[in-house]
């Protein structure tokens, strides 16, 4: 399958607010702050980003992850969601355990992420997180030249993100989060 030149892969995208369905309850209560999201189905036993970028001829540069990274200092925890381009590895050592200033950080475990963000594994999205998490986009995808593809709280499914929108986000922090 040949990419499109818009990264859009051979998807057929639909505005967000007309497949409802197709995005976690999160997401979807979140859609007046990403009025550009769109949304399509994909199989879900192709949702990790290497299968789904070779299944529909999205471009890796163009789709982003979003990691639930848990830092520690003492006794407080604090959450937050890195969001790298499937390109790029989050630097949760050194880059984003700085900015959450914490003494210890890592991914946060599979089960807690799914429990405190509301979505599903494979389908986390930086759309529709708890208000006190901060949102820490690479700058890498605030300066895609396309929208970026991301999660949608599901596994069956997939966002298409102007990236705009996602720095826009509440709690969004552009930085270079990448390593």
């Amino acid at each position: 399958m040949a990419d499109r030149p818009d990264g859009r892969g051979t998807l057929d995208w639909h505005p967000a607010s007309a497949r409802t369905d197709l995005l976690g309850a999160p997401v979807a209560a979140q859609l007046s702050v990403v009025p550009g999201l769109e949304v399509s189905e994909i199989d879900p036993t192709v949702a990790d980003t290497a299968e789904f970028c070779a299944a529909y001829g999205s471009a890796p540069e163009l789709s982003a992850n979003c990691v639930v990274v848990l830092g520690r200092r003492g006794d407080v925890s604090r959450y937050a969601a890195v969001v790298i381009l499937a390109t790029t590895r989050a630097d949760v050592n050194k880059a984003v355990r700085k900015f959450l200033d914490v003494r210890k950080c890592s991914f946060a475990p599979m089960d807690d992420a799914v429990e405190r963000s509301g979505m599903e594994y494979g389908g986390i999205t930086p759309i529709g997180l708890p208000d006190d998490w901060p949102v820490l986009i690479d700058e890498r995808v605030a300066n895609a030249p396309a929208p970026v593809v991301i999660g949608s709280g599901l596994r069956r499914s997939k966002c298409l993100v102007p990236p705009g929108e996602l720095t826009a986000l509440a709690t969004a922090e552009v930085g270079s989060f990448a390593g």
